[in-house]
């Protein structure tokens, strides 16, 4: 067998869209200097760990046929974790059902692919075929402020991190937490740094919760030492959560290159997800009371009414409100996957009667955006119109969060326990 030289492996995993046609999407942000790729909230059934050996008549092809022979075997494990019997499908319908495909590690040569990958599964249509439920209850939005040590500095959102970049990577589908992961642009430096996790101030907490839609704080931390430059990294991981940054649990793993650093962040980062779940499931989650919105007090404005003249409702639509109609500002938290989901749910709120603008002052491609509604009238009666034009709505003071085809209290997929160790 004459002998074949490879490229040199992928050793970090790196999430690759697959279209229908086989091409790639790769996600960017404006500035490669500041800023993240928005998170991945698509919503997929992800199976990892599909091994494949194929050869083919060139290089592009054997890939190619890799990732046929990824989907088919993922499909299978998908349905036997689900506990049912699947219906085999062509390679045709499992582009159809196909949202990605994750490369974990591979090697290529002229004519053979060697890979390990993962495979992401549309949640809406994989669950129609296996008929097992696709909803998932989730907690409260929770803004989450990754904190990175390395070298003695402490890091936020002040600056670029392997640490945020590792939450980015992270798919929360699965996850019970509704992470609010900010893309670290704009004024996310300046509100969401270091010193801001250790002030206790509820009222300023406030105004930064409201900014980003957002009704509790989670802050996980990474402390790095570094043995030798390039050697063993030890990484002590905390789970963190609240104004006063109260500590959850704590653990260390460690890798034994330099370069694997991303292995040992993307470990902890899911050993830190089944964490705040488990805390979560046993209560220890629980809002902090002065996190909630105080409605300013209303101070009643004098209005002078000219003598003989009685104000009457002349019942014409479009006509200004009577005197003693309210006017509320609201924060809607709605996902918004694409831009285009941007634009429709802003139509859609302008085309609530009553509403006199829907802006989005926060804008998460693939996560949860925030638009401030202007309303003539009562929170409660936009929540009413909201639910009856479909959408599932949940309210928390002037914070409604609000989803398409979402069913709450349905069961999702259970997390998978994380190793102790990497390497």
């Amino acid at each position: 067998m004459p002998f074949r030289r490879f490229s040199r492996p992928i050793e970090f995993a790196a999430a690759l869209a697959l279209a229908a046609t086989g091409g790639l999407v790769i996600a960017q942000v404006d500035d490669p200097d500041q800023g993240l790729a928005p998170a991945d909230s698509s919503g997929s059934f992800e199976i990892g760990g599909v091994e494949v050996d194929v050869t083919g008549k060139s290089a592009e092809a054997a890939r190619l046929a890799g990732w046929r022979i990824a989907q088919r075997k993922g499909w299978a494990m998908l349905a036997q974790r689900m506990g049912v019997a699947g219906p085999a499908l062509s390679d045709g319908a499992l582009d159809g059902v196909v949202s990605g495909i994750v490369v974990e590690n591979e090697q290529i040569g002229p004519n053979r692919y060697i890979a390990r990958l993962g495979v992401l599964f549309s949640r809406a249509k994989a669950g129609a075929i296996l008929g097992v439920t696709v909803g998932a209850a989730r907690s409260a939005p929770m803004l989450t402020i990754p904190i990175e040590v390395s070298g003695g500095a402490a890091s936020g959102f002040e600056r670029k991190t392997a640490w945020a970049e590792a939450w980015t990577r992270y798919r929360t589908v699965n996850s019970a937490i509704d992470y609010v992961r900010p893309s670290g642009t704009g004024a996310d430096g300046m509100l969401l740094n270091f010193g801001q996790t250790g002030r206790p101030g509820r009222g300023w907490w406030r105004v930064v919760l409201d900014q980003y839609g957002a009704n509790d704080i989670l802050v996980p931390k990474v402390t790095l030492r570094r043995e030798w430059p390039g050697g063993p990294i030890i990484g002590v991981f905390e789970a963190r959560h609240g104004p006063d940054n109260r500590l959850l649990t704590q653990f260390s793993l460690r890798v034994d290159r330099g370069d694997a650093l991303p292995v040992l962040l993307d470990a902890g980062v899911k050993r830190l997800d089944d964490s705040y779940q488990a805390a979560l499931r046993s209560g220890m989650l629980t809002g902090d009371p002065g996190l909630a919105f105080v409605a300013p007090v209303a101070t009643p404005t004098p209005t002078d009414t000219p003598t003989g003249v009685i104000p009457i409702d002349l019942g014409i639509e479009g006509a200004t409100p009577p005197t003693g109609t309210t006017s509320a500002v609201v924060t809607v938290q709605v996902d918004t996957p694409t831009s285009s989901s941007v634009t429709s749910s802003e139509n859609a709120l302008q085309a609530v009667p009553g509403v006199r603008s829907a802006i989005t002052t926060s804008l998460a491609i693939g996560g949860v955006s925030v638009i401030r509604v202007s309303f003539d009238g009562d929170i409660a009666v936009l929540r009413a119109a909201l639910e009856a034009r479909g959408w599932s709505v949940g309210a928390s003071g002037s914070t409604l969060r609000i989803r398409r085809g979402t069913a709450p209290g349905q069961g999702g997929q259970t997390a998978t326990p994380a190793d102790n160790s990497t390497g």
